[in-house]
C-alpha cells in the first residue's frame, strides 16, 4: 500500500489529486465512450447546463462534480446510448449522471484508502443555469479542465476528513 497516498488523505488534498482525477475520467472515456480526453485550459464556468455531484463518505468525505453545457451533455448521452440526440431530456440526464457515477468510481478505486474504507452515493443531477453550488470542504478544490471533441467538461473534488469525535 502507498503510504504518500494515506498520508495525503490524512489532510484534505490539493493538486495531488489531479493525475488520478484524470486517469479515471480517461478511462471511463477511453472504455466506456471510446473517446480521448484533451486537457484544455478553459475555465470551468461559474454555472454549468448540468451538475452532477457523487458524494464520498467514510474517513474521508467530500463531493465529486461533473459540470458541462447541455450540448456535451447530449453528445455523451448520445455515444453512451448508441443514439443521436440533441433533446435535453431524462435519457440524457440519466446517461451523464451514470458517466459521472463511474468516473467517480474508477477515482475511487484508483486510491486505495479510499476505494477500502469510503462509499459513494447515488448521483445527484442538477439541469438548469439557476442555481449556486456552496462546498463545505476545508481543502482547496481540484477543479480540471477537459474537452473531447470540442466539447468543454470540467471535473471537480472537494474532500475533507471527517472530525474526530
Amino acid at each position: 500500500m502507498n503510504t504518500t497516498l494515506i498520508a495525503t488523505i490524512q489532510k484534505p488534498p490539493t493538486a495531488g489529486w489531479h493525475p488520478i482525477l484524470e486517469s479515471a475520467a480517461r478511462e471511463i472515456f477511453s472504455v466506456m465512450l471510446g473517446l480521448p480526453l484533451q486537457r484544455v485550459t478553459v475555465e470551468p464556468p461559474l454555472v454549468a447546463d448540468l451538475t452532477v455531484m457523487v458524494g464520498i463518505s467514510g474517513p474521508t468525505r467530500g463531493i465529486f462534480g461533473m459540470h458541462c453545457t447541455a450540448a456535451t451533455a447530449c453528445r455523451l448521452a448520445s455515444l453512451l446510448l448508441g443514439q443521436e440526440t440533441d433533446e435535453f431530456d431524462e435519457r440524457v440526464l440519466d446517461a451523464v449522471g451514470e458517466v459521472a457515477n463511474m468516473v467517480a468510481g474508477v477515482f475511487k478505486s484508483k486510491v486505495p484508502a479510499l476505494g477500502e474504507t469510503c462509499v459513494l452515493s447515488v448521483p445527484s443531477v442538477i439541469s438548469g443555469a439557476d442555481y449556486h453550488l456552496h462546498s463545505a470542504s476545508s481543502g482547496e478544490p481540484v477543479e480540471l479542465s477537459l474537452s473531447f471533441e470540442g466539447s468543454p467538461l470540467w471535473l471537480t473534488l472537494d474532500l475533507m476528513n471527517k472530525e474526530k469525535d
